[in-house]
């Protein structure tokens, strides 16, 4: 095995001008760096992480914990929590829940014991009743994309969802609806809570069952919801989806009833994700700055405020206007 003095050997330099070129730690002469880097593509040299992180007690290693991958809000998460780490020398470490609250438990038990220098947790489903196995952690811990009531003692960076279904409901109520449904994962009761009080601001109070929750937040489950309601409720002139995937299968069940968006049925969608593509019109939604959050929550795990520090950022969400919504006729 190469080995660190084989590198500075080859290199004319010191075993220590080696290490301060692997690590970063100490400024390296460009020439002389330029060198031991040769030296390292020449030799093969492998650095030994485990004794690195040993010696100076960073194994520059940053945990992440999401859902699943296999939602695009997520997946831009990662992408950009993986950019700024890069960017800082970090590598990512990435576990998925898969919505499952027991492998979250797990997988959270056993990073409260791994050598990592910070942890992030994107999303709250499954997680929040897990993390008082975090509380004696050796490392910070930041929660982002948080929807749920904030858990004490942990800094957040996340975004004012009760503001997004506030924005839907405004835009809708200046284009002259007053008969809306909602169209709800389980989890976006705080969207759907924004989007009612938009209403009432004008006084149109929507009833309890103007808020239809889909069975599950998948096409199918938002197809089957949207059609029960906009047949239960036929003068609906628009639908408020807490999600894109369910907004995209509300446009659908009104397509199977014989409506046309925007033209009978004005449809506002929210994270603004590539899934609203697939609906085949341009989504009106509610845009979430899900890769500010993520860099701000990178900057919050790897610079963390001084213990005993309540640290929470609450970013603003705007809404992107599409063909999906029309003023009333």
């Amino acid at each position: 095995m190469v080995t660190m003095q084989d590198v500075a050997e080859r290199a004319g330099v010191t075993k220590q001008t080696v290490s301060n070129v692997v690590t970063g730690r100490v400024a390296v002469r460009p020439a002389t760096e330029a060198r031991v880097r040769a030296a390292i593509d020449e030799l093969g040299y492998v650095p030994n992480l485990v004794a690195r992180s040993l010696a100076t007690g960073s194994s520059r290693t940053v945990g992440l914990f999401v859902p699943t991958v296999s939602v695009p809000f997520y997946a831009d998460v990662v992408e950009e929590v993986e950019d700024a780490l890069e960017e800082r020398g970090h590598r990512l470490l990435l576990c998925t829940t898969r919505l499952d609250g027991e492998r979250a438990r797990r997988h959270l038990a056993a990073l409260a014991s791994r050598s990592v220098d910070a942890l992030l947790i994107a999303g709250d489903q499954d997680l929040t009743g897990h993390l008082p196995l975090l509380a004696d952690a050796r490392f910070p811990v930041v929660l982002c994309a948080w929807e749920a009531a904030l858990p004490a003692g942990f800094p957040v960076v996340t975004v004012d969802y009760e503001h997004g279904g506030h924005l839907a409901g405004r835009h809708l109520r200046a284009l002259g609806h007053e008969r809306a449904l909602v169209l709800a994962s389980p989890a976006h009761t705080v969207r759907a809570a924004g989007f009612r009080r938009a209403f009432r601001e004008d006084g149109v109070e929507l009833p309890d069952d103007a808020v239809r929750t889909a069975t599950e937040p998948t096409f199918r489950g938002g197809f089957d919801a949207a059609l029960d309601a906009l047949r239960d409720r036929p003068d609906t002139t628009a639908v408020f989806a807490t999600h894109d995937v369910l907004a995209v299968a509300a446009v659908e069940a009104a397509r199977s009833l014989g409506r046309t968006v925007p033209d009978d049925l004005s449809v506002v969608a929210h994270d603004d994700t590539p899934a609203g593509l697939l609906s085949g019109t341009a989504l009106t939604s509610v845009t979430l700055p899900k890769r500010a959050m993520a860099r701000q929550a990178v900057d919050l795990a790897l610079a963390p405020a001084a213990p005993g520090t309540a640290v929470s950022r609450l970013l603003l969400p705007t809404l992107t206007p599409g063909e999906s919504t029309a003023p009333v006729s």
